[in-house]
């Protein structure tokens, strides 16, 4: 590959740019990614479904510019961070004697942005050029519901005009020597709970109060979380995409600490198992508030049943293709359901193929954690990844 501390040091540059939430540095992101695209030769254009929430793309294009395209997502944006937490500043991409880049977006997911770019730079400078072309995207809000990312973006005519047949977008580090392939998602829903019930003075015994009633909807939403998990225990050969979470993130409710308040709302994220149809989980919320007692009630305040998944069968072209070029360089790979929510699934509503896929093995999976890092040469092995899967896939007959 040649010289290895360019690739890394621009991997750092971009990692000091603070593209947190709540007030991301999109502008600076945007500056740093046109300026990589004029070093590579890549043309460069930046959209903006929605104001201020910038899209950018770059075209390589392929010696058959009529076949559909090939596409490379990635997002620019990253969750905040707890600095406390972390042993080096969250945002100096600070490199350790044994390698290891210390940054909030290390994994999620400015590692894989890099690794696009810098395959693209490597394939160019050696007189490849791919059949298909091959588009390179890099979009805002992910982390937030991506409804003002790539949401918008795949409702706009700019999104048909680049003719998109496959996609790839990210994945999850994994500890051991396989890279792990994301193929679908669970469904993902926020469970939103209301109980209602006497208010009084906190000295008595009242009856029928709306703290009673969040406590046993938290019974039934905990004891089924347990039941999954034990359930995940009990199938050693399963993935956590292959069972259901429950886990309660917001309790809102009371007004003095001497008053017993009318209502308590709590807040539940519920990621579903494709083997559990949806339906039957919302029967069973149904269920758990009719169980806690009357004025208990329940809203969808996100409900996304992601029912599409692309294709892992040996016949089906992309599949082979992407198969193909792991297997040529020796990589292992495990396909897995993704437990979480991604671009992807924006992609795969179209009908179109998108393979969730982030080249780090031998890594602790560390997104939205302390002390997100990986270590630079599983960096620089995902670029030779990269280097290999790209041209493999825009090489897919027509």
């Amino acid at each position: 590959m040649g010289d290895e501390s360019g690739p890394v040091e621009r991997f750092q540059t971009y990692l000091r740019i603070k593209t947190v939430h709540p007030e991301p540095d999109y502008e600076g992101a945007v500056k740093f990614l046109r300026a990589q695209a004029e070093e590579i030769g890549l043309p460069c254009r930046v959209l903006e479904p929605v104001k201020g929430k910038p899209v950018v793309i770059m075209t390589w294009a392929g010696t058959e510019p009529s076949l559909p395209t090939v596409l490379l997502n990635s997002h620019t944006d990253v969750v905040p961070v707890f600095p406390d937490h972390w042993e080096h500043d969250p945002f100096g991409a600070v490199k350790t004697a044994a390698g290891d880049i210390f940054a909030r977006g290390t994994q999620d997911m400015k590692c894989v942005t890099m690794q696009y770019l810098e395959a693209v730079r490597e394939l160019k400078a050696r007189g490849v050029q791919p059949v298909r072309t091959v588009h390179l995207s890099f979009v805002p809000d992910e982390e937030i519901g991506g409804v003002t990312g790539m949401k918008a973006f795949v409702e706009t005519d700019d999104w048909q005009r680049l003719n998109v047949a496959c996609a790839l977008d990210e994945g999850l580090a994994n500890p051991s020597e396989e890279m792990t392939v994301f193929y679908g998602e669970r469904h993902t829903w926020k469970v939103e709970v209301t109980c209602c019930g006497r208010s009084g003075h906190g000295s008595r015994f009242l009856p029928d109060t709306a703290g009673e009633k969040l406590s046993r909807v938290l019974q039934s939403f905990l004891d089924y979380r347990r039941q999954q998990e034990q359930l995940l225990a009990d199938h050693p050969d399963w993935k956590l995409g292959d069972v259901t979470t429950c886990n309660l993130t917001i309790i809102n409710g009371g007004i003095q600490r001497n008053v017993v308040p009318d209502k308590f709302h709590a807040c539940f994220d519920c990621r579903v198992a494709q083997r559990t149809p949806p339906d039957e989980f919302e029967a069973l919320v149904r269920d758990w508030c009719r169980q806690a007692g009357p004025d208990v009630t329940y809203i969808l305040s996100q409900k996304e049943d992601n029912l599409e998944n692309s294709p892992i069968s040996p016949d089906n072209p992309w599949w082979s293709a992407f198969s193909a070029a792991l297997a040529r360089l020796g990589v292992s790979t495990c396909p897995e359901i993704f437990p979480a929510g991604t671009d992807s699934r924006f992609i795969r509503r179209l009908g179109i193929p998108c393979y969730g896929f982030s080249p780090m093995n031998r890594t602790p999976i560390l997104l939205h954690d302390h002390n997100e890092f990986i270590n630079e040469t599983v960096f620089l092995e995902g670029i030779k990844v990269y280097a290999e899967l790209i041209p493999s896939l825009a090489r897919v007959p027509a």
